[in-house]
């Protein structure tokens, strides 16, 4: 399948909507019947999102503030029964919908690629890590913690599974039988995925908080704080102290980013799933488009060589970061890291904008189409590009604010500065390329084109004024034979057919390259932050323009959307690469 869609919403003659019909014995409805029946399905199920979102939202919002008698086990008790009830859906979808007699006409050759499904079942294998770290750490003190600390991680460990694999078969279905319920157990899927993002979130946020307080004082200190009213987990008031409880407490914080990731993964899909159901795709118009992925072919390896090049150096950086900052008390080592971790985004930051703005320059010489076709993934990934951002925009803005608005200014300031205004204008470019990218149509294979391909590279070592002389004077081409059916050859058409593949495929090359160094370059700057590289809660400028406690709120509530703006990002580059 290819670029043309349809919605249920377009025309149809009454034969196409008998043929899709599961019960043709009944009157057939009229478009405008389906189309107010569509819209009033799909308002009940955002109506139903909307409010489980809200309940979910406030449950984990006041369990981690302090003096709020809600706790995390009340967090956990909503969580899993949400995640009870979609898996009871699933299992419904799986037996009973996707069996059923025309359930499902055709499928989105778009919705769920091979990428995007891969990268699902990466992150869903570190969370069932991360979930078997969690009930190793909660059985250690079982008898002092409610029996939901355990049953959560289990249940959470089951949804993960059967999850996966409903959307590793299902992503591409356009479902066209109980369609009010399947977009009500889509929505309450997407739901209840926010709502577990939301709750790894704020826990590592708490988690985060509470290893630096705890860092700068003593264990007794910290102690009698949470007994004062600061919030703290349940299982913060356990003793932990074998190894392998703190094996165990430890690896699992380390493995939230992925859970996290692949909550905001399957949401994305499901939204799809969920735009998709009803839907019909006009096979007439949709073009089927093989698409190969040679990551070693048709490239120059400068990409790839140069992307690699940061990212092994982004490591190191992190690494020293974690070492210098997170472990060390002294603030001259700290000042270091701070200096080394600016400078080293400040150069990957800059190369990222420079190759954005030369790949947006080479799509202008593009001669490619625009594909104008409709495409709910395509939507959804550009709406994802672009409301993630705005996370990394305001952090940006508000510490170019209290740079510029405080005194005295230091180099760390200088390069912080420098850092944010490259962050604003990498992600502006960034986005304006992927958009471009996506919405440029596959290189279509012209066989005629090619035949006479064959032909010519034959005659590459050839004197063309030589094959001139089988073409009249007046310029004009040799008539076809009737005999053979093939077409006279004239020497511009020798010229072109032996010039202009080369320049296409330049470009093309040029595209996959930029492509290939922006994706391992948008990988390093996800894992920085992501495993504890964050100088917004160690840089003192911010924290005394803001305070302590409002600029961490900011930052709390932003980041995560800029770290998921990095994985959307990879994952929408590398179907550029592909589509180049």
């Amino acid at each position: 399948m290819g670029c043309g869609h349809k919605d249920d919403k377009a025309s149809l003659s009454s034969s196409q909507i008998a043929s899709f019909s599961h019960q043709p014995h009944q009157p057939l409805s009229t478009p405008a019947s389906k189309e107010v029946w569509k819209k009033g399905g799909r308002m009940f199920s955002i109506l139903l999102a909307v409010h489980l979102a809200l309940l979910a939202c406030t449950l984990v919002s006041s369990g981690a503030f302090e003096k709020i008698a809600v706790h995390d086990y009340d967090v956990f008790f909503l969580l899993t029964v949400m995640m009870l009830i979609v898996i009871i859906w699933i299992i419904f979808y799986l037996v009973g919908t996707s069996r059923g007699p025309d359930a499902i006409l055709c499928k989105d050759s778009h919705a769920g690629p091979i990428w995007l499904r891969g990268g699902l079942i990466l992150f869903a294998i570190f969370s069932l890590v991360m979930d078997v770290f969690k009930i190793g750490y909660y059985s250690s003190f079982y008898s002092c913690l409610s029996a939901i600390k355990i049953i959560y991680p289990i249940v959470q460990a089951i949804f993960v599974v059967i999850q996966t694999y409903f959307l590793w078969i299902s992503a591409k279905d356009c479902v066209h039988v109980h369609l009010n319920v399947t977009r009500c157990g889509l929505m309450l899927t997407l739901t209840t995925n926010l709502a577990v993002w939301m709750s790894a979130v704020t826990d590592e946020s708490v988690h985060k908080a509470h290893s630096k307080l705890k860092k700068n004082m003593t264990e007794e200190i910290f102690r009698w704080i949470l007994k004062a009213g600061m919030r703290s987990s349940s299982a913060e008031e356990c003793n932990c102290n074998s190894q392998i409880c703190q094996i165990f407490k430890n690896g699992y914080f380390w493995l939230y980013p992925f859970n996290i990731e692949y909550s905001l993964f399957a949401s994305a899909m499901v939204y799809v799933m969920w735009k998709n159901v009803g839907r019909i795709i006009d096979h007439h118009s949709h073009h089927i488009h093989h698409l190969k992925f040679r990551l070693f072919r048709r490239t120059f390896f400068v990409g790839i060589m140069l992307g690699l090049i940061i990212l092994v150096s982004g490591l190191g950086v992190l690494i020293v970061y974690e070492v210098q900052v997170n472990s060390s008390t002294e603030s001259s080592k700290k000042s270091q890291a701070l200096t080394m971790y600016y400078i080293f985004n400040i150069v990957c930051l800059g190369l990222m904008s420079l190759v954005c703005i030369g790949g947006s320059v080479i799509y202008r010489f593009d001669k490619r189409d625009m594909d104008r076709h409709k495409n709910p993934t395509r939507t959804l990934d550009v709406a994802l590009l672009m409301g993630a951002a705005l996370g990394q925009y305001a952090i940006s803005y508000y510490s170019i604010v209290a740079i510029v608005a405080s005194t005295p200014r230091d180099a760390i300031s200088a390069l912080n500065l420098t850092y944010a205004l490259l962050m604003i204008a990498q992600h502006t470019f960034q986005n304006i390329f992927i958009i471009e990218g996506l919405h440029r149509q596959p290189p279509k294979e012209d066989h005629k084109h090619d035949s006479h391909q064959k032909d010519l590279y034959g005659l590459t070592f050839v004197n063309i004024n030589a094959v001139s002389l089988r073409v009249p004077d007046s310029g004009s081409t040799l008539a076809p034979s009737t005999a053979s059916g093939t077409e006279a050859i004239h020497p511009s058409d020798l010229v072109r057919s032996l010039t202009a593949p080369k320049k296409m495929n330049w470009r093309r090359k040029f595209l996959r390259e930029i492509s290939m160094f922006l994706l391992l370059s948008n990988i390093i700057l996800w894992i920085m932050p992501a495993f504890g590289a964050r100088p917004q809660f160690d840089n003192e400028t911010e924290l005394n323009f803001y305070g302590d406690s409002m600029w961490p709120a900011i930052v709390d509530i932003c980041l995560p959307f800029g770290i998921f703006y990095r994985m959307h990002a990879v994952a929408s580059l590398l179907e550029v690469y592909i589509m180049s």
